[in-house]
């Protein structure tokens, strides 16, 4: 019986495994019901067919990238506070302007606009936490990503949750009303150590566990974290682990100011952890010991953390961060190859977020991939994959797809109105702008 794709890409250069790290390999992609179905040299055979065919040449196809912290509704406040250490840009500025500007009409319009960038950027899943994430569901239903949606949880009136007495009950009407969904699943977001009680971490933390759903919080992200969280001789981590906290569930986000003890005591909790380089350097909080949670065994993914202290959501540009980062900060060039990146950005970026159907272009996994142009002269000539690091950028995305449907074409999003998206969030900012300039 004749072979039917829904989408065929041929004569296209291909992202490969080999060994500890990746290979670039000419060949063609068959997509059907949303999984890679053909991998190989061959290009349509005879009698073949597909509803839509690609022509590959100059383009490199790579896993879809995986953006494991963001905060997307966050792009309303975009440049709004620069150059600011952490505590300061929080307190004096992100806080007063969430509680003055967030509702659900904004996360909806704001997240949509963090899709698209990220969409046309080549970041095909995202771990987003924020506040009334219902509309942030909304926003990455429509836009055709896959995500992890996590609802906030803080021990003061936030946006949606005025009552903080009520943040475990609104985090669990969050998970029990989430609508099923192939691309999208709940999450607990407990913002992080010194948001939130030792009381309200054990209790969010047991939603996540009777639910069944990951657990996300900011963890050591800046020098004397355990200060503010009031843990006395305990490290962020340490204080954590005595809690009881600490498990496979759980994804730690920055982990920056970690003691080879704390290390030591992911690595045997089987915790996961997201670096945002990008966002720790502006904020000047530190530089994570990625090198040294890799050689325990512990799954770091990457993330771009908010578009309020990055200020982009590229992955491109945070993987070529991130690699360059480790190498100045240790003075050892060979620390954190391209290879090692391009996994975080990938398959170890799903590993981190449990989704084990998508990171690598192999038959039977989930068709989630992109197509990179490298026929400019920046990424000319292409020797090896270490160049999608070093020299490639979110622009030069041509085609993405996700779950085996075509959300980008050409660098043009097929799934949202764009310039509708971006005129909304522009009358949000003028609000956000008229009332800073009253001040």
């Amino acid at each position: 019986m004749p072979t039917h794709y829904d989408i065929f890409i041929k004569n296209c250069r291909i992202l490969q495994p080999a060994g500890q790290g990746h290979q670039l390999v000419s060949g063609s992609i068959g997509i059907r019901h949303g999984r890679l179905t053909a991998i190989g040299a061959a290009g349509l055979g005879p009698g073949a067919t597909a509803d839509r065919l690609i022509e590959g040449d100059g383009l490199v196809a790579m896993p879809g990238l995986v953006n494991c912290h963001v905060h997307g509704a966050m792009t309303l406040f975009r440049g709004l506070a620069d150059d600011l250490p952490l505590m300061t840009w929080l307190e004096e500025h992100i806080f007063p302007a969430e509680a003055r500007f967030v509702s659900a009409e904004m996360v909806y319009w704001c997240t949509k606009l963090a899709a698209a960038e990220m969409l046309l950027s080549g970041t095909t899943t995202a771990a987003d936490g924020y506040f009334y994430m219902e509309a942030a569901a909304r926003a990455y239903r429509e836009s055709g990503m896959r995500a992890i949606l996590g609802q906030a949880v803080v021990d003061f009136p936030v946006p949606g949750v005025a009552d903080p007495g009520q943040n475990i009950k609104a985090v669990t009407a969050f998970i029990d009303g989430f609508p099923p969904s192939s691309l999208l699943q709940p999450a607990v977001f407990a913002h992080s150590p010194y948001t939130c009680s030792a009381e309200t971490l054990v209790r969010a933390r047991a939603v996540a566990r009777e639910k069944e759903v990951p657990f996300f919080i900011h963890l050591a992200e800046t020098r004397g974290e355990e200060l503010l969280i009031g843990a006395g001789d305990l490290s962020p981590v340490a204080y954590l682990d005595s809690l009881a906290l600490l498990d496979p569930g759980v994804i730690a986000v920055h982990c920056v100011w970690l003691s080879e003890a704390d290390m030591d005591i992911l690595a045997r909790r089987g915790c996961r952890v997201v670096t945002c380089p990008e966002s720790n350097m502006k904020l000047g909080s530190g530089v994570a010991p990625v090198p040294a949670m890799l050689a325990r065994h512990i799954p770091v993914g990457l993330g771009t953390d908010s578009c309020a202290s990055n200020n982009d959501l590229d992955l491109f540009g945070e993987m070529d961060s991130c690699a360059k980062l480790a190498k100045v900060h240790n003075m050892q060039p060979e620390l954190l190859p391209a290879q090692e990146v391009l996994t975080m950005a990938t398959s170890m970026g799903a590993a981190c977020l449990g989704l084990a159907d998508i990171g690598t272009l192999a038959v039977g996994m989930k068709a989630d991939l992109i197509l990179v142009d490298c026929r400019s002269p920046r990424l000319t000539p292409l020797f090896s994959p270490d160049l999608l690091v070093y020299g490639a950028r979110g622009g030069d995305v041509d085609t993405v797809i996700v779950d085996g449907r075509l959300v980008v074409s050409q660098g043009e999003v097929l799934t949202m109105d764009v310039q509708e998206i971006m005129a909304r969030v522009r009358a949000l900012a003028g609000q956000v702008a008229e009332a800073d300039h009253g001040k």
